[in-house]
């Protein structure tokens, strides 16, 4: 029995709740993984997991077990880099995720330059209006928008962004411009349903912040989507500042309610702690930080007021 493989299969099968998960991230046969945890269990004389019909359970032996094949595990996975020269040269497979219109727009541009720097290097870029475990999902880095929950990941931050309200031209001359955000019950609204965004919408800061329920005419899952249609006219958008910043600045939308502008969002560059960093990520951060932070659009700043 080869230890290192049944151990790669138990915290497969423990990460991603069963052994389908596990047969599926390793592209090992299911009989396979069954097998290898079986006898991992014969050789240890102690039953290690539960199962059942629904996902697997760790018994205390489990628990322990599944800690210490963690970092075995990611000792070897270190040394191997070591020895492939991950860390005396920037070169390998680097994984990036991103907001989707954020990435089209900053991200990809700077990536596209890096691996023009670093020739022994390639990348993918993961755009993605959701959540990315870095993780679970294998990346080396997240553009994060918004507060970040206490983890043990480092956040490099980059810039801030913030929740601007547009409309058209066309649309603001013939239904009027609404001058504060209970205003907009009178309009028509294009809602974006992606991960930043539901059917409410924030207004002011400080004590003068307040959450505005929105009865959309029309709603899309993308800020792309959403941005066309506040470009055609068909009503009143809320989006980020970026996402709109091309727009506004070829003066197909105008920014409304400025006075209301909600509290900025900070942007980070997130990635995992580890006990030797490899040049690649490395590279990137250093290549990308500055360049992402000098990207961010200069939106005029709101009149105060609210």
């Amino acid at each position: 029995m080869d230890r290192l493989d049944a151990m790669a299969a138990l915290v497969a099968a423990v990460d991603g709740g069963s052994l389908s998960a596990a047969s599926r991230a390793l592209g090992m046969p299911l009989a396979t993984v069954s097998r290898k945890i079986s006898e991992l269990e014969v050789r240890l004389r102690t039953q290690l997991v539960v199962r059942t019909s629904r996902k697997l359970a760790l018994t205390e032996a489990g628990l322990a077990y599944v800690a210490a094949s963690r970092r075995i595990l990611d000792d070897i996975d270190d040394i191997e880099r070591v020895a492939s020269g991950e860390y005396r040269a920037p070169r390998g497979h680097l994984t990036i995720t991103a907001p989707v219109v954020f990435g089209r727009i900053h991200v990809e541009p700077v990536l596209l330059d890096f691996l023009k720097a670093y020739p022994d290097i390639n990348a993918r870029l993961v755009l993605a209006d959701r959540f990315v475990n870095l993780v679970d999902d294998q990346v080396d880095a997240a553009i994060r928008i918004g507060l970040l929950p206490d983890s043990s990941m480092i956040a490099t931050r980059i810039g801030e962004v913030g929740w601007v309200t547009c409309a058209s031209p066309e649309y603001l001359a013939s239904r009027g411009t609404p001058e504060t955000p209970a205003a907009l019950e009178q309009h028509d609204c294009i809602m974006f349903e992606g991960v930043y965004s539901n059917n409410l919408w924030n207004f002011g800061r400080g004590k003068q912040a307040k959450i505005l329920p929105i009865r959309p005419r029309f709603s899309v899952n993308t800020a792309d989507a959403a941005i066309t249609a506040a470009i055609a006219s068909a009503g009143i958008t809320h989006v980020l500042s970026y996402q709109v910043a091309e727009a506004v600045a070829a003066g197909a939308l105008r920014l409304i309610l400025r006075p209301f502008e909600p509290q900025l969002l900070p942007v980070h560059i997130v990635y995992g702690a580890q006990t030797l960093m490899p040049l690649k990520l490395r590279a990137f951060l250093d290549f990308a930080g500055p360049r992402l932070k000098a990207s961010f659009p200069e939106l005029d700043p709101p009149v105060s007021g609210n």
